[in-house]
Formats: structure tokens, C-alpha cells, sequence
């Protein structure tokens, strides 16, 4: 019975290729035992956790290999013709090729994932890490295809080409989602700010609510959720202003009427030097006041002060201009506004 033939082999040689195809499948089931009992409880007990990302990443294209092998060896002991030999052949090339890819993609995905998103302090390189993930997955396999179809003949140099000008036409239509993208790239490596910051973009200041792949979010001071593209933030002009240590500081201008004596005049420069021991949140001893300017409408007198990096910039600039505008009236002291003085000369009137 065993000699007798089916599709120009005996039962003997299609019962030989079958049992190599039962045979990696065994070999699989004791590798797979193998790792789950042996290798994995080891490599959970080391401080390291590359060992467990090799081993994760290796185990199911491994398996696949084994299989593969089985089925490939099992084929070639039979009597088939030529042309399924070659099919065989060129499809195992391309399986193998794409079983590195695979593995390679695991690897990669893993380990980006192991020290991409280690640290829980990083926001903003959690929400990134899936955009960076795909990317570097399609980067990954588009190479394993391009070298699996150059193994089996396929002219590379003519599907680049029409993959190219595909590629051109798609980038036109794209591109400001990827300068969004390679914006968000850029705020995430060169970290200009972290999400909860109080920032100046431009003429725009708030507080950095979200990074995310297309806009950042910002929160400014009327509580109005402002939407940025990330291209704009990369080519614009930013301050942090919580980088700001310990204090923020203020310069405000005064104007005082040309009336004013120069008694009264240093009277006003003490109530300002004294202001940050009346107003809270304010750095004591530190406010620097000077007789500016003679202006064309008023002497000037200029006022710096420190806030403190933890308290609202609004109130505390309101309590300051409260308590000047008070102590002023109360001494008397004059604020000027434009103003005009015309001497007119009639003639034969003295």
C-alpha cells in the first residue's frame, strides 16, 4: 500500500513529508514550553528589562521560522513540477525576509515603548509615542518588502518610480499636516516648554494645555482655549515664563504733573519703594524706583517689581495698582494726562 502513488508520489513519501510537518510543529510546542517555563521566569527576575523584550520579540517569528522550515522541507522530498518548485521557492524567500521584518518591527515597537514611555513625567512623549510607533513600523516593513520582492526579481528601480511620483503628489496634498507633525517632533526633542507652563508665543501668553501631533492648546488669561498650529510654534519667538526663578518682573510708568515739587516728588518714590511690604506675594526689598524722564506731558518716574512665580499675575498686578492709585490720592499727588498750555500775545494788552 505504501508504494502505491497519488499525484506522482507513494503514501510512503506524502506519510515522510507529513510527519516533518508534524515534526516542527512538536519542536514548536517544546520551544514554546521551553521559553514560557524556563527562559521567561528568568528573565522576569533580572533588573534588566531588554532580556524580556528579546525574548518577546524573538519567540513568535522563531516559531513561525520552525513551521516554515517544516512546511519548505516537506515540499522539496516530494516529486512536483518545476514551476511549483520555484513558486515554493520564491514565496519561502519572501516569507523569510518578511519573518526578519517582523521581527525587527517587534523589537523596535518594544523597545520604543520600554524607554520612549518610561518616564511617567513626560507627557507629552506618551501622546507622541504612538505617531513615532507607526512611523518607524512603516519605515521598517516598507524596507522588508523592498528587499523580499528584490529576491524574488521585481524590478525595485520602476515600483520606486511609481512610488515616487505617487509619494510627491500625496506630500503636496499633506504638507501642512506633516510640517505639523515635524513641528510636534520638534517641540518634543528641543522641549521649549512642558504642558502646564505659562508661556509668551509671539504676542500670545497662557498656559500650555495640550501637545498633541497636529496643534498645541494654549489656555490664555480670559480662560479661551487657543489652538496653534505646531509649524507656527517652531518658527515663532517663545518665552517660558515658568522658567522664570523665583519672581516675574514687572516695569510700569508714572506720570506726574509738572506742578509737582521735588518734595513731592521723592514723597511718591518712597510710597512706590514701599509698596512690596503692603502687597502680598511680592519680592521684599527689591523694587527699584527711579525720576525717569521729563515728558512731554508729564515727569516720569519708573516702577520695577517682582511677583512670585506661584501667584496669579492679574491679581497681584490689580492689588499694586490699587495701592498706588490709593497712597497717591491720599498724598495729594497729581497723575498727568496729555495736555496743552497756550500763551497768546494781544498786542498793545500787557
Amino acid at each position: 500500500m505504501l508504494e502505491n502513488e497519488f499525484l506522482e508520489n507513494t503514501i510512503q513519501n506524502w506519510a515522510i513529508s507529513i510527519l516533518f510537518i508534524i515534526g516542527a510543529y512538536v519542536i514548536v510546542k517544546i520551544v514554546s514550553w521551553t521559553g514560557e517555563k524556563y527562559i521567561s521566569p528568568f528573565t522576569e527576575k533580572t533588573d534588566n528589562k531588554l532580556d524580556d523584550i528579546i525574548y518577546r520579540s524573538v519567540k513568535p517569528p522563531l516559531v513561525f521560522a520552525i513551521m516554515l522550515m517544516g512546511f519548505w522541507v516537506a515540499i522539496h522530498r516530494l516529486t512536483c513540477p518545476d514551476t511549483f518548485i520555484k513558486t515554493v521557492d520564491s514565496a519561502t524567500k519572501i516569507l523569510i525576509i518578511l519573518n526578519i521584518t517582523w521581527l525587527f518591527a517587534k523589537l523596535t515597537s518594544r523597545l520604543l515603548e520600554q524607554y520612549w514611555t518610561g518616564s511617567d513625567d513626560s507627557p507629552q512623549q506618551h501622546k507622541m509615542y504612538p505617531i513615532v510607533n507607526r512611523t518607524l513600523l512603516v519605515v521598517v516593513w516598507i524596507i522588508g518588502l523592498v528587499m523580499a520582492l528584490s529576491n524574488v526579481g521585481v524590478n525595485i528601480g520602476a515600483l520606486l518610480g511609481t512610488l515616487g511620483i505617487g509619494g510627491i503628489a500625496f506630500a503636496l496634498a499633506a504638507q501642512d499636516t506633516v510640517k505639523n507633525i515635524f513641528g510636534a517632533f520638534t517641540i518634543l526633542t528641543d522641549k521649549p516648554f512642558k504642558i502646564g507652563d505659562t508661556v509668551r508665543i509671539d504676542s500670545l501668553e497662557g498656559t500650555i494645555v495640550d501637545v498633541g501631533i497636529r496643534s498645541t492648546k494654549i489656555m490664555d488669561y480670559d480662560k479661551r482655549l487657543i489652538t496653534i498650529p505646531n509649524y507656527k510654534i517652531v518658527d515663532a519667538l517663545i518665552m517660558n515664563i515658568s522658567s522664570e526663578n523665583p519672581y516675574r518682573r514687572v516695569v510700569i510708568k508714572i506720570g506726574l504733573t509738572y506742578d509737582t515739587t521735588p518734595e513731592k516728588m521723592q514723597e511718591a518714590m518712597d510710597l512706590l519703594k514701599s509698596i512690596p511690604s503692603r502687597v502680598p506675594h511680592l519680592k521684599q526689598d527689591e523694587a527699584t524706583v527711579f525720576f525717569s524722564d521729563f515728558g512731554d506731558f508729564a515727569m516720569g518716574i519708573t516702577f520695577i517689581y517682582f511677583i512670585e512665580k506661584d501667584a496669579g499675575i492679574q491679581p497681584v498686578t490689580s492689588s499694586v495698582n490699587m495701592e498706588i492709585l490709593t497712597s497717591f490720592n491720599k498724598a495729594g499727588l497729581s497723575f498727568a494726562f496729555p495736555s496743552q498750555t497756550l500763551y497768546i500775545n494781544y498786542p498793545g494788552v500787557k
